[in-house]
């Protein structure tokens, strides 16, 4: 269960009920697609779901939750379907996908990612979680606009190699081997969708190829964020953001 959790101008909360997952799947929809519907999937029915609001009661975010208690029920993921996760069977502690992130299109302000990192600050903290993953997408499904993403990816960001995904999905890019020369790191890390941007910022890593997701139209790369891996300093930012 996630607590509702306040802070300036916005609060984060887990649905209570099926039309707080209606709304999430209907900004889901409006997020990933640009028009009206609800984006939904067989996972929905097993995650939290949880809801970022402003005071006024406006929906201006939205992310989902899959708790994994034993590193060997990670093929029961949504990630699963995309990547080949053996390797993170032998990982030791619990784990916590993180999925379907998203903010309203309209939405700019980055103190709505800032708040939802604190309310995943307090569950990982209340429910000993040992690790974050998912699936971090880039729009579209073309890797062209982000090879220097993708390079600042591949020089600093891989999976330590005993974690590393293996391919599983039919249509990747695998920048590991397709990709030469220096990035331009500023704008590499520009073109980083704001959820991969902050789990690098943590020390998290990523798969070593990228996913072409086409019902979803986009790129995606598996990332995962050991919570003991992260910075000492960064945890005393991301705590005093929660008290």
């Amino acid at each position: 269960m996630m607590q509702t959790f306040e802070k300036g101008a916005y609060r984060v909360r887990g649905a209570e009920c099926a039309a707080d997952v209606k709304a999430a799947q209907a900004l889901r929809h409006r997020a990933f697609f640009g028009c009206d519907g609800l984006e939904q999937d067989s996972f929905d029915d097993t995650c939290l779901h949880v809801l970022i609001e402003a005071r006024t009661g406006a929906l201006v975010g939205c992310f989902r939750l899959m708790r994994v208690p034993e590193p060997s029920m990670i093929a029961q993921s949504y990630s699963a379907q995309f990547y080949e996760l053996s390797a993170l069977q032998s990982f030791n502690g619990p784990m916590l996908e993180l999925g379907r992130f998203c903010l309203a299109p309209e939405v700019s302000d980055p103190d709505v990612v800032r708040i939802a990192w604190a309310a995943l600050t307090r569950y990982v903290d209340d429910n000993n979680i040992k690790m974050l993953f998912g699936c971090a997408s880039f729009a579209g499904r073309s890797p062209d606009p982000y090879l220097d993403s993708f390079a600042v990816l591949k020089a600093r960001h891989l999976a330590p190699e005993p974690l590393q995904p293996k391919v599983k999905a039919p249509e990747v890019f695998r920048f590991v081997t397709g990709l030469c020369g220096r990035p331009d790191l500023k704008h590499g890390m520009a073109q980083m969708p704001p959820l991969l941007r902050s789990y690098l910022a943590m020390g998290g890593w990523v798969s070593d190829h990228a996913v072409i997701d086409v019902a979803m139209g986009t790129l995606h790369v598996f990332t995962a964020l050991e919570v003991e891996a992260i910075p000492a300093a960064r945890k005393r930012l991301l705590r005093a953001t929660v008290a």
